[in-house]
């Protein structure tokens, strides 16, 4: 089999150059081996992982050859976390029926029902937001995915359960980020039960207590009256599938998980790195505030969703620094063929979001922020892709990017920030997304009223 051209170095060195710099890494060995190379990045005896960035071949990936491809054994990391039954443990037809039971709980139509509940939850938060306080903004919008979440994805109101698992939740959503506290769900070795004060012992009993919460949630919603409801738990326990068998208690919790792992983190990210943009690009918040203009006061949540400037920014910011690298790894099951190279089974395929977002033959000038990329022009699924294709695609893209408009929208039209930030940043990693440093911060520098911006032309004339 010959494999594309790819790093020399040792498998055990490679491996900790990816997981040390990930994006330098991959930066060099386009520069150096072209769009597509070998690595091999799995430990000691990894099998060859070959990255892609031409739209042709991760189009190919994503659909003509995706029958050739297995997963589970992939995502093996997240099985602790998000349950057996989780959307993306699954395979072949039981994964076709979860997301034919999620996706419509998730299509955008569906989620403007819940655009007010959003917007509601960014004010919230906003509502100690004094003149002259320094936000660590990833932080503020951390805290607001969070809350969506628990009200938008979970359909839960404040009370002490809400509270509990709100507790909880963040606990375990900032162990995962860190290094060491992670490393425990790559090896299987140490996932050994010691005690309650034992790192797997305690990630279990933490995880017992949520799976209480959660499935107390779910038993008290079964015996209530869910017509009108538009939360997304809500409309999950009303989707049947072919065989008009709807979704169990354990396949429910295991979506609601894997919905809070995969959208809390990632949104708030992407919010942060939009944030860091527009204040880094004066004529794009200029141009954004004007845009916002144009709905008014209390604007109705979709049409602020459909603003096209305000998608654009969202989109660039996902596109500069996608908040996830790669898209999910692919394993070869039976021999496939990809720029004339072949590959047989064993090895892994992984379509590079980061080097596919960053092409100059796709985006001129692929360093610089410009939002006027994505009005003058509509990209294909294999060249904007931040959050991945193909039939594995993430099922709460939706959600993510009406939050992220929506935030971004509700707060720059009640404060004016001004940025610490006067020089370009490199991203760090934090769990599985990569954000801005934590100390870029946003000073707030006033309240803003876009009534009053409406109203200021008209004065001054």
């Amino acid at each position: 089999m010959k494999l594309p051209d790819g790093s020399r170095l040792p498998s055990l060195l490679q491996t900790l150059a990816i997981v040390a710099q990930p994006i330098n890494f991959l930066e060099s060995c386009a520069q150096q081996y072209g769009d597509t190379f070998t690595l091999r990045v799995l430990g000691v005896n990894s099998p060859p992982v070959v990255f892609f960035s031409n739209p042709e071949s991760i189009q190919a990936i994503f659909t003509t050859l995706a029958d050739s491809f297995e997963f589970g054994k992939v995502t093996h990391i997240f099985r602790p976390l998000v349950g057996d039954q989780s959307v993306i443990m699954q395979e072949r037809q039981r994964h076709q029926r979860q997301r034919q039971l999620l996706m419509p709980a998730l299509h955008r139509e569906q989620l403007y029902g819940q655009g007010r509940v959003i917007c509601d939850l960014a004010r919230q938060q906003m509502s100690d937001w004094q003149i002259g306080r320094s936000l660590t903004i990833r932080e503020e919008m951390s805290e607001i995915s969070l809350q969506v979440i628990l009200q938008v994805v979970f359909g839960m109101v404040p009370g002490a359960r809400y509270e509990r698992l709100k507790q909880l939740l963040s606990h375990l959503l900032e162990a995962i980020t860190s290094p060491l506290y992670s490393t425990q769900f790559f090896f299987p070795m140490l996932q050994q039960n010691l005690g309650r004060w034992s790192p797997w012992g305690g990630f279990l009993a933490q995880q017992q207590e949520i799976d209480a919460l959660i499935y107390a949630e779910i038993g008290d919603r079964r015996s209530q009256s869910l017509n009108g409801r538009t939360d997304i738990l809500s409309v999950l326990m009303t989707a049947h599938d072919d065989q008009g068998e709807s979704m169990s208690d354990v396949e429910l919790r295991d979506q609601l998980m894997t919905l809070l792992l995969l959208g809390h983190e990632t949104t708030a990210s992407g919010l942060a790195w939009a944030f860091y943009w527009i204040h880094r690009h004066s004529d794009c918040l200029d141009r954004l505030l004007t845009e916002l203009q144009t709905l008014g006061e209390n604007p109705d949540p979709t049409a602020l969703s459909q603003l096209p400037y305000l998608t654009a920014v969202c989109k660039e910011a996902l596109r500069v620094y996608p908040i996830a690298l790669i898209s999910q790894p692919r394993k070869v099951k039976r021999t496939v063929h990809i720029e004339g190279y072949e590959f047989e089974p064993g090895a892994i395929l992984v379509p590079c979001i980061y080097l596919a977002h960053h092409r100059a033959d796709t985006y001129p000038e692929p360093e610089r922020f410009n939002p006027d990329r994505f009005i003058a022009q509509k990209f294909s699924p294999s060249e904007f892709l931040p959050f991945g294709g193909g039939s594995r695609s993430c099922v709460g893209m939706a959600l993510s990017l009406f939050e992220m408009k929506l935030v971004l929208a509700t707060v720059l039209s009640s404060y004016e920030f001004q940025t610490n930030y006067d020089r370009p940043v490199r991203p760090v990693r934090r769990g599985i997304t990569f954000v801005p440093p934590d100390d870029f911060r946003l000073k707030v520098t006033g309240q803003r009223s876009i009534e009053n911006l409406i109203l200021q032309p008209l004065e001054s004339a």
